[in-house]
């Protein structure tokens, strides 16, 4: 295996750039998941860590070599896609087999490698089988056995499990996660769900707009977002973000004044956010540092928990419930939440406080 390393990449079509001189060290090992909207630039980063696509500017190097300008087949990795790209005339076997068409290892050996990525993937009962009588998780397996025969420096997956239902989503990550567990594999994947970068990553990369926002460790991002794209985007439900004022050091929102405990002085108007499961609808009486009024529009009831959808003035605020009991739609209700919860934002630039 090897690390990646990328400086100062830029990617142009004609005069639109769109990659602009980012910056990015992947340890040799490591999983990396790089995450955004569509059109945020993760999937053409990937594809020029491929070689697949030209670079316009900086250096991509795997190991201990620069590859700006050797082609895919001499770079040493292998990338799983989105359409799995497995051959439906050939047994699964012949499938990932094919991963060693180059090689110059003889059959014995190359029926060898097929039979131990068989077995570590789960398909060696299935290996006479064509694609048609395969699941979609199993022939997504197939098309990860074909990339992993080759014992490449580096995995590339470009949103491999869009395709899959819920339930196989599910199963794939945590079929994935073990895979990079077992082999020690460096990784990079490529998704728009966020789901899969917390379940999955060592470390996530923000991307918008052709730029990394912020590169951290799930839980870093989850807990310390570093603006409010970052913040909306890293979390399931998505994080509120409510308008505020400050006045004499006090956040002036809700029913009370909120001290705040900040490094810097906050600018008259900053944006808090507070994540649906810190924001609880309040008992009778019930106090909490910041707390709200408004009425009941929507009740999600999810098992275990449910979710409030309440409307405060021309906002629609997500909080969340006892799953027994909920407030009832049209209801009056308070929700609130602890000031240890609550991020800050400042509102011009939208970057934390």
């Amino acid at each position: 295996m090897a690390g990646i390393a990328i400086q100062d990449l830029v990617k142009r079509y004609g005069a639109t750039q769109v990659v602009h001189g980012i910056d990015l060290t992947v340890q040799d090992g490591e999983f990396v998941v790089f995450v955004g909207p569509s059109g945020c630039g993760k999937s053409t980063t990937l594809r020029m860590i491929a070689g697949l696509e030209d670079i316009d500017g900086g250096e991509i190097r795997i190991g201990d070599r620069v590859v700006n300008r050797l082609e895919p087949k001499d770079r040493n990795i292998a990338m799983v896609f989105q359409n799995y790209a497995i051959y439906p005339h050939m047994s699964v076997g012949e499938n990932i087999a094919f991963g060693l068409y180059t090689s110059k290892l003889d059959k014995v050996a190359k029926r060898a490698k097929v039979e131990e990525v068989g077995r570590i993937l789960g398909l060696d009962a299935l290996l006479e089988r064509r694609p048609s009588a395969l699941s979609g998780g199993q022939r997504q397996r197939v098309a990860i056995g074909r990339a992993m025969v080759r014992d490449p420096a580096a995995f590339l997956f470009d949103e491999p499990l869009s395709n899959l239902d819920a339930q196989l989503r599910a199963q794939m990550r945590l079929e994935i996660k073990r895979l990079h567990q077992r082999l020690g594999a460096t990784i990079v994947y490529v998704t728009h769900d966020q789901v899969e970068a917390m379940t999955m990553a060592d470390r996530i990369v923000v991307m918008r707009d052709g730029r990394i926002l912020q590169v951290g460790s799930p839980m870093d991002l989850y807990e310390n977002p570093a603006d409010v794209f970052t913040a909306r985007f890293i979390g399931s439900p998505t994080m509120n973000i409510l308008p505020a004022g400050v006045s004499g050091g006090a956040l002036t929102l809700g029913e009370r004044p909120v001290r705040l405990a900040l490094a810097e002085p906050a600018p008259p108007r900053i944006l808090v956010g507070v994540r649906p499961q810190e924001l609880r609808v309040l008992g009778e009486g019930e106090q909490a540092d910041l707390a709200l009024a408004g009425i009941v529009a929507v009740v999600e009831p999810l098992g275990p928990e449910t979710f409030v959808h309440v409307e405060i003035g021309d906002q629609l605020v997500l909080a969340s419930a006892a799953a027994k009991n909920p407030p009832r739609v049209g209801g009056a209700v308070r929700i609130g939440a602890d000031v240890a919860a609550l991020k800050f934002f400042d509102a011009a630039t939208e970057r934390a406080l």
